[in-house]
This record gives C-alpha cells, sequence and structure tokens, in this order.
C-alpha cells in the first residue's frame, strides 16, 4: 500500500498532510453517505468482538449439521423415513440457516439500540454533525446485515460440506435469511428504540416471541404437522415465511407460485415497514 493509500485511509494522517476536504465538503459527504459512514462506525466496533462472532458463525452450524445429521436426523430417518420427500438433515438444514440468523439479529436489535439511546449514548455524536437520524437508524441496521450476509454464507457453505444443499440454487439461502433477519430485525430496531427504559420487554420478546418461531414455525417439522389451532404462529412468523422459501432454494421444494409472491411479499412488507418506522422513531427521539 502507497503512503498516498494510507494517508487517504488515515483520518488523523489526513488532517495532518495538510490536504483534509473543507467543512462544507465534509459536511455534503456526511448527507450524502451517512448512512454508509454510521454503518462503517458500527462495523468498526464490532471488530472488539470478531472472534466470538466467527466461533458463533462457524461452531453453531456445525453442531447444528452433526446433531441433525448424525443424532436427531438418524432418528428420525429410521423412524419415518424422509420428510418432504428428502432426508431430515436436508429438510432442516434451511430452516435452522433462517432461524439462527434471525435469533442474533435479536441481540442486535434490542440492547445495541438501548445502548445508543441511553448507556452510552452512541447515537447523540453522529446525529450532532450533518449525519440525519434517518441515516444513523438505516447505518445501524445496514451493519448487522452485512454481519449477517457472512453469517448467512457461512452456514450455506457448511451445509454444503455436509450435503445438505442439493440444489443448484440452494445460494439463494443467503439472500432469503438476510431478508429474514431484516423482516424481523427492522421492526424489532423501530420498538426497540421507541423504549427509555429496558424493563422486561427485550426478555419478554425472546422467551414469548422469539422462541416460538423457532420451535412453531416449521423449523423442525412442516407447519401442516402441527395442530391447525398452531398454525397462525408460522403465518405471522418471518421465519416461517424465510423458510418456506429457503427450502425451495436448497432442495426444490413444491410451492406455487402464489404462495411464492405471498412470502416474499411478507418479508418485504415487515422490511419495508419496520425500516419507515424506525426512522421516523429515531428522528422523533434525536430531535427532541
Amino acid at each position: 500500500m502507497t503512503e498516498h493509500v494510507r494517508t487517504e485511509l488515515d483520518p488523523a494522517a489526513l488532517a495532518y498532510s495538510g490536504r483534509a476536504p473543507g467543512h462544507t465538503v465534509m459536511a455534503a459527504r456526511a448527507r450524502a453517505r451517512g448512512t454508509w459512514f454510521y454503518a462503517e462506525t458500527v462495523l468498526r466496533g464490532m471488530r472488539a468482538y470478531f472472534w466470538p462472532i466467527m466461533l458463533y458463525a462457524v461452531g453453531q452450524p456445525l453442531l447444528y449439521m452433526v446433531a441433525m445429521g448424525i443424532g436427531l436426523g438418524t432418528l428420525v430417518s429410521s423412524g419415518v423415513g424422509s420428510v418432504d420427500g428428502v432426508d431430515y438433515l436436508t429438510f432442516v438444514a434451511p430452516a435452522l440457516l433462517v432461524s439462527t440468523v434471525v435469533m442474533s439479529v435479536s441481540g442486535e436489535m434490542t440492547y445495541p439500540v438501548m445502548q445508543g439511546f441511553k448507556w452510552q449514548r452512541l447515537y447523540y455524536g453522529p446525529v450532532s454533525t450533518p449525519v440525519s437520524p434517518g441515516q444513523i437508524a438505516l447505518g445501524h441496521l445496514l451493519a448487522v446485515v452485512i454481519r449477517f450476509l457472512v453469517q448467512s454464507t457461512i452456514f450455506w457453505l457448511i451445509m454444503l460440506a455436509f450435503g445438505a444443499a442439493p440444489s443448484g440454487w440452494s445460494w439463494l439461502v443467503v439472500p432469503i435469511g438476510v431478508l429474514t433477519a431484516t423482516a424481523f430485525g427492522a421492526p424489532l430496531q423501530a420498538y426497540a428504540s421507541t423504549l427509555t427504559d429496558e424493563g422486561f420487554q427485550f426478555s419478554f420478546i425472546q422467551r414469548f416471541v422469539v422462541m416460538p418461531m423457532f420451535l412453531f414455525a416449521g423449523t423442525f417439522f412442516p407447519l401442516s404437522a402441527m395442530p391447525t389451532y398452531l398454525h397462525w404462529i408460522g403465518w405471522i412468523s418471518p421465519v416461517w415465511h424465510g423458510t418456506e422459501l429457503a427450502r425451495l432454494a436448497s432442495y426444490g421444494a413444491p410451492m406455487s407460485p402464489l404462495m411464492l409472491v405471498v412470502h416474499l411479499a411478507f418479508l418485504l412488507a415487515c422490511t419495508v415497514t419496520g425500516m419507515l418506522l424506525a426512522v421516523r422513531f429515531y428522528t422523533r427521539r434525536l430531535r427532541s
């Protein structure tokens, strides 16, 4: 790397070089690219716990694949044979990818949001610059999306290594997993931004929203195998909609064109609505 490039990448070196842009130029850049600037800030903060994130991203899918392929998967295959026309590991793997990123995003969009507003007030520094509250909200979400893009890719590669993603279109489970994470994470971020005290709200969400989605939204068995009166849990859950799409991509699970549209529309509607509400609530709180 040349000295010029090092200087451009190091803000302190750029300032001492005498070639730093003027205040007007820097303000214009912040207004235009504030979302990316704040996303970079969050990603740099994640470096402090990079290795725990990587250990989780690699270790969890490995444990899942071993448990479902050698443990529970063997019992299911010996008892009922195939599920949805494939072996149990192939059936459950895409659902586990989706569930894993959704459970992870529930951690990133609760306490870190509270931290930005209350504990460390990390949002108030950037908002005193030309970066807008909406850009801070979207930048935080973008950084989380980038993290789960990497995490989903690692999970998919491990699925390939275990032979649990036979379709040539199985790579689509990566964007599907990320879309499902944002469909749950964006509304959760918006809700978290309205709280002024942590209380028990986040614990309630983990126990009575996240866990029921993981257990009853078709992750370990088809939704049709559940009692009819519990089907609504899947219908309103991003996990079920994402899981159905991931199974279509991973091994070609049967799906009508109408249901394909329904699943995509649901996830996109949740994502867009959550983003709009997050921008609104961040703006109202940071400008008050």
